[in-house]
């Protein structure tokens, strides 16, 4: 397989700080940000919120509880897959037009999948969704950074980060809700109001991003979306101790996948799969950050609810209450976060944040068997706060290491990074229940508390360079 390059004539580099509108370009800002909040906020949600509902849907669609477990996998597994030639296709055609698209995909897709009379069909409507997703969260970092001057940059990342906390924490509750009043395609039906909302605001008030010349790459978009499908699947094989032979098999493909994809990019001006945005060390040590701090987070929230009833003898009524901190507090601190990293060196409050989280993390696995309400709380608040601390500068470091044009790239690497940890985090979490049974959560959250410690070096590695 040839390799795939360009020559210099056929980029074509656009300025580094595209503006709004020149009418009312305050009033377009604020509009253009819904736009983008409104479904990031969509595409966080249902991350989750089909979780709460699994049993019923199980029953209703008349299958077993194991196999409904794909209603959860083909999203994320379509996201992951398809965020990079998602990043890459908007570098090409604009922003703008893959950010519409998404919404268009994710909101016909809802649909699909509140009409779905069978597990196969609303697995193949969640694919869909998790792609109309994907092409949401694939730009919405890079069209922040063309509504807001670089001295201001971090407030954009901090409402970001802050709508993906508070999304993430009432996703559970706003699914138990709806269930009480209604039935489970409720819980996808309810996208399409808003859905609407963010496609109208963005198709009025979203900027028209520069476009770079060179012609998108089919057999590279292809490459991508096995290597990271395979890659995720393997993980996921290799957690439930599944059949050694098809989880060796996948993890090949998957390397081989990753080598052919580097192997045909190889000289392009602007690969699908950032490998020239790796040469940078900034941007290099923030992925390997939020790798690290998402895996994290991925192994505290999975493995807390089995700790708290399993270890602690929580009910599940407690368990719910007491998994509040950590979401809330991330979602207050992440504003605040945002607004030091205009200040401040973002590695450095980075660096802060994970600190904490490894703390919080250590806490919780050294906790006694009969601590108090209080003494939980507080160390998940803990935690809360360390990751929120860490969210928004991170998300700064990540764009502002990126050259402009590059923009796609980076917002692309920042949902693959956080899918990444997230499933890894996830994946060990069942390792930890197979290697040490009943005490299992504690086992991941003391791998939780070495993956932020060593986010945390690699986060303060950037103040040395």
């Amino acid at each position: 397989m040839l390799p795939v390059s360009e020559t210099a004539a056929e980029i074509a580099l656009p300025p580094a700080q595209p503006k709004l509108a020149p009418d009312a370009p305050a009033a377009g800002r604020g509009k253009a940000m819904a736009a983008i909040l409104l479904a990031v906020s969509l595409a966080s949600l249902d991350t989750a919120i089909a979780n709460t509902a699994l049993p019923q849907m199980a029953i209703d669609l008349r299958t077993t509880p194991s196999a409904s477990v794909w209603i959860i996998n083909a999203y994320q597994l379509a996201m992951v897959a398809t965020l990079l030639p998602f990043a890459s296709l908007g570098e090409r055609v604009g922003h703008k037009r893959v950010f519409i698209s998404g919404i268009s995909v994710f909101l016909l897709s809802s649909l699909l999948c509140a009409l779905a009379p069978s597990l196969g069909f609303l697995a193949t409507a969640r694919v869909l969704q998790g792609v109309g997703a994907a092409a949401v969260m694939s730009v919405n970092i890079a069209l922040i950074r063309f509504l807001y001057p670089p001295h201001r940059l971090g407030r954009g990342m901090g409402m970001n980060a802050l709508v993906v906390g508070i999304s993430f924490a009432i996703g559970p509750t706003l699914a138990s809700v709806i269930l009480s009043i209604g039935t489970w395609p409720w819980l996808f039906l309810i996208n399409i109001p808003t859905g609407l909302l963010a496609l109208l605001l963005g198709r009025t008030h979203l900027p028209a991003t520069p476009r770079s010349a060179h012609r998108p790459d089919i057999v590279a978009a292809l490459l991508n979306v096995l290597t990271f499908a395979l890659l995720i699947f393997a993980l996921g094989q290799a957690a439930q101790r599944a059949d050694a032979v098809s989880t060796s098999f996948a993890f090949a493909g998957a390397v081989v996948s990753a080598l052919l994809l580097i192997r045909r990019e190889r000289g392009h001006r602007a690969p699908m799969l950032p490998v020239d945005l790796f040469r940078l060390p900034m941007f290099a040590l923030a992925t390997v950050t939020a790798i690290c701090a998402f895996a994290t987070q991925g192994l505290g929230l999975v493995s807390l609810p089995f700790y708290f009833e399993n270890v602690l003898h929580r009910s599940p009524i407690e368990t719910g209450f007491l998994m509040t901190p950590w979401p809330f507090f991330v979602a207050a601190v992440a504003p605040i976060a945002g607004r030091l990293s205009d200040r401040y060196p973002p590695g450095a409050l980075g660096a802060i944040g994970l600190a904490m989280l490894c703390a919080g993390m250590t806490l919780l696995a050294l906790m006694p068997e009969h601590a108090a309400v209080w003494d939980i709380s507080w160390r998940m608040a803990l935690c809360g706060l360390g990751f929120g601390f860490f969210q928004s500068p991170n998300l700064k470091a990540f764009m502002a290491s990126a050259p402009p044009e590059r923009s796609g790239g980076a917002s692309g690497m920042v949902g693959t990074a956080r899918l990444l940890g997230q499933a890894s985090g996830a994946a060990l979490v069942a390792l930890s229940f197979g290697i040490a049974g009943p005490h299992g959560p504690t086992l991941a959250l003391a791998w939780g508390a070495a993956f932020a410690g060593l986010g945390c070096l690699a986060s303060g590695a950037r103040q040395l360079i």
